[in-house]
């Protein structure tokens, strides 16, 4: 039951957390011609994934040493805060490409920089376990490289589908800093607590700080038409 948990999990990560990259892909090969940009996608998704196999490696190794689960749980949680709030990296940002191995080398970058977020869930629910991580990463590339404008729209669609994301990771997070090497020993007894909290504050401080960007641009708005 765990190891379905487990999955289900890591696929709804997949879901919501691949979209940005799959517009930042988008964005770095929009400029070439049409018979450059399908094939600059599907490089530069390939070397995304030996760069995604590379860092989930090495997060999975570092969330074995002594207090680095505890503090990748603090991280994780302070994602799902910002998932929640609507805070993403300005896409305009990214540069577009002018030749096919410029736009390769951009998306293999920009994917690493805006796939950490993602790395760091699927370690934190895989929690070790290594086909899990497989199946993480296997199943992130192909909805970066097709799936993810679908599942953006029908996030958009359907905003209660951000807040399950964000309530899983909220309760991967809690469940981290529950069970880390060092301090497991003495929040054990209390898991269940700190996962509840974890999980109801991320709901609660999201939606507070969702609320709170939605408004200042309303103020302005006020304040321009006064």
């Amino acid at each position: 039951m765990e190891l379905f948990a487990a999955l289900i999990s890591i696929t709804f990560m997949d879901l919501i957390l691949s979209g940005d990259n799959a517009v930042v892909i988008a964005l770095a090969s929009r400029n070439l011609p049409s018979n450059q940009r399908k094939k600059a996608v599907i490089w530069g998704a390939a070397g995304a994934v030996g760069l995604r196999v590379l860092l989930t490696t090495v997060a999975a190794m570092l969330l074995q040493i002594p207090y680095m689960q505890f503090f990748g749980g603090i991280a994780l949680l302070w994602i799902a805060v910002k998932l929640l709030a609507g805070e993403k990296e300005d896409e305009t940002k990214v540069k577009e490409a002018s030749n096919f191995w410029e736009a390769i080398r951009v998306i293999m970058i920009a994917d690493a920089i805006m796939s950490l977020d993602n790395v760091l869930a699927v370690a934190g629910i895989a929690q070790g376990n290594i086909p899990l991580l497989l199946f993480g990463l296997g199943l992130s590339i192909p909805l970066v490289v097709f799936g993810s404008q679908f599942f953006l729209k029908l996030m958009d669609r359907f905003p209660v589908l951000i807040y399950v994301g964000a309530a899983i990771l909220g309760w991967t997070a809690g469940e981290m800093v529950a069970s880390d090497g060092s301090l497991g020993v003495y929040l054990h007894d209390y898991a269940l607590i700190i996962k509840v909290v974890f999980t109801v504050g991320v709901i609660g401080l999201g939606y507070w700080l969702k609320s709170r960007h939605a408004a200042v641009p309303t103020a302005e708005a006020e304040k321009t038409s006064a």
